[in-house]
């Protein structure tokens, strides 16, 4: 294992988990009462803050929802961020919603995986 492996193994398997994710929902439940830009804005940053502890997450132990959690939630913030360049939402407002479904896939997608695999990890070969 790599030292940069064993540094995000520790922080990924400390506490902060938590912690992140308490501020990642705090960030999209403050976004509403903002304008425009500010709403899109702080999406974008909640979007782009779970999809990369999914993906580092992923690369850390392959658990099978990551891989779908952490390309939605990117995909999500930075569309998030290019709506708050451009100034409207391209989507009707529905950010939040979809990073909601994006959550409902990635648990489903776990589900089958290991229904059919016997595993929730996703191996190589």
């Amino acid at each position: 294992m790599t030292p940069w492996q064993r540094r995000v193994d520790r922080l990924l398997t400390s506490g902060w988990t938590a912690v992140y994710f308490v501020g990642i929902v705090a960030l999209l439940n403050v976004a509403p009462h903002l304008a425009t830009r500010w709403d899109l804005s702080l999406v974008a940053l909640a979007g782009l803050a779970g999809g990369a502890w999914c993906a580092h997450n992923f690369w850390r132990c392959r658990q099978a929802h990551c891989l779908v959690t952490a390309l939605g939630w990117l995909g999500t913030g930075l569309l998030a961020g290019v709506e708050a360049v451009i100034g409207r939402s391209l989507i009707g407002g529905d950010e939040q919603a979809i990073m909601l479904a994006v959550l409902a896939a990635g648990i489903a997608f776990e589900i089958v995986w290991w229904q059919f695999r016997g595993t929730n990890a996703i191996r190589r070969g």
